[in-house]
């Protein structure tokens, strides 16, 4: 009987959900211009809330504490690295932030729980709080030698909706899935086979090609606007969302390429790639990557 069952919904749910869909989307993309106009209009002012950002020694954490502090709030600030948190904290405070608190990840069993261990509903809930969770594209996208990054990544996306799902919306969860955004990683640092980080640009031009990297301070302040706002996603740049469009659509297509892009087919070795070749001939680099990460 189940599998009866199962044959007739194989059958009806296809054309259903088509036609919802085609119905449906005017209105709801109607729906979301309009929410996100009110969103922008009621933005929240955070002067003097408490904000705590972990992952703030570098990177899009660190500026993320920049960008609240010039907008007045507290910062508790979470790293492993004391003298670079340190300084962060000086920054913020001479920048408008009122108070600072530095935390220090003493323990190694910090890296595995990480920002998850800041997730206990009970604390959230009663503060009515805010969650901003960093994924990335990553997440949907995938990129030869990122395996094991890319499926990180995708379970925190799914981590922070389910937790949407249980929770409500007692607490807002903004789950942010950046691009190639400037960091440690767009600068080359990646773990050797050993285990050892390492700098290794030519293996980041292999993976990067001409493809345009955000400046941090740039990706920093639409997190914290999206926060802001109340919004349930943002991915920066707004245009790589459109590659999960090809990801649900044409996955095949989305594979291939970038197989054939990012995929040595030469005599060359790993490195001997399309995607480095375009970026060594069209002499880009100066273009498309922010100074420090070159």
């Amino acid at each position: 009987m189940d599998d009866v069952i199962n044959k007739v919904l194989n059958i009806i749910i296809p054309p259903i959900s088509l036609t919802f869909f085609l119905f449906l989307l005017p209105p709801y993309l109607f729906y979301k211009f309009l929410l996100s106009a009110v969103r922008s209009v009621f933005s929240e002012d955070v002067a003097g809330k408490v904000v705590l950002i972990t992952g703030a020694s570098s990177g899009i954490g660190e500026h993320m504490a920049y960008e609240y502090a010039r907008r007045g709030a507290c910062l508790a600030l979470v790293a492993r690295r004391e003298n670079l948190l340190q300084s962060v904290a000086s920054r913020a405070m001479s920048i408008g932030s009122p108070d600072v608190l530095v935390i220090l990840q003493m323990f190694q069993r910090w890296k595995i729980v990480g920002a998850l261990s800041m997730c206990s509903e009970p604390l959230w809930a009663l503060s009515r709080g805010k969650i901003v969770g960093i994924a990335s594209s990553a997440g949907w996208l995938r990129v030869p030698r990122l395996s094991l990054y890319g499926a990180t990544k995708s379970a925190v996306i799914s981590f922070y909706e389910t937790l949407r799902v249980e929770i409500g919306r007692e607490v807002g969860i903004t789950i942010v899935t950046p691009g190639l955004v400037e960091s440690e990683m767009t600068k080359g640092k990646f773990l050797s086979k050993e285990g050892q980080l390492v700098l290794d640009q030519e293996l980041r031009d292999v993976e990067v090609s001409i493809m345009p990297i955000l400046p941090v301070k740039e990706a920093a302040k639409s997190i914290v606007d999206s926060a802001c706002r109340g919004e349930n996603y943002l991915t920066v740049p707004a245009w790589v969302w459109h590659s999960f469009y090809w990801k649900v659509f044409f996955p095949e297509l989305l594979e291939w390429s970038n197989r054939m892009l990012l995929m040595s087919k030469g005599s060359g070795g790993e490195r001997d790639t399309i995607s480095k070749k375009l970026l060594d001939l069209t002499g880009l680099k100066e273009c498309l990557y922010p100074e420090s990460v070159r």
